[in-house]
């Protein structure tokens, strides 16, 4: 179930995709959020910084520093979680996560929700555009980010 706070700070992350995609990167935004309030935003920056775990959940969870427990966030992703950072959400302790687009990635929801996390898919257009846009435009860059 999709509140009024979900759908403000998903834009949040599909903005900061949006920003990832016109830097010529891979547009995947993500938001780290307590209490409906942001404690950090990022976006994916493998191509801008040459980092290949630099996800726009990582960049994210870097940006809010340390935290004391991540028991009470919630994390809004424009995209489905990788692997990489599926793991991490579930090492933190993150119960709920909000995702943007599983239609043009996906398959790591039922490995959260197997682990206890509460996965949220809002199937939100601009983020699915987004995403589709790119797979369409830069088929080699989704292909090494997907590791294929």
């Amino acid at each position: 179930m999709m509140t009024e706070d979900d759908r403000r700070l998903l834009r949040i992350a599909y903005e900061e995709a949006r920003a990832g995609f016109d830097e010529g990167g891979c547009p995947i935004g993500s938001v780290l959020a307590r209490g409906g309030q942001v404690v950090a935003q990022g976006r994916n920056q493998r191509v801008q910084k040459g980092d290949p775990i630099a996800h726009g959940e990582m960049d994210a969870l870097r940006k809010a520093g340390r935290q004391a427990s991540y028991r009470d966030t919630v994390l809004y992703t424009s995209l489905s979680p990788c692997m990489m950072c599926s793991g991490t959400i579930v090492q933190f302790g993150i119960p709920r996560v909000v995702i943007g687009d599983s239609q043009n990635f996906g398959g790591n929801e039922d490995f959260l929700r197997s682990r206890g996390v509460e996965v949220v898919v809002a199937d939100d257009p601009d983020c699915i555009a987004l995403m589709a846009r790119f797979i369409r435009e830069k088929p080699d860059l989704w292909a090494e980010y997907i590791a294929e």
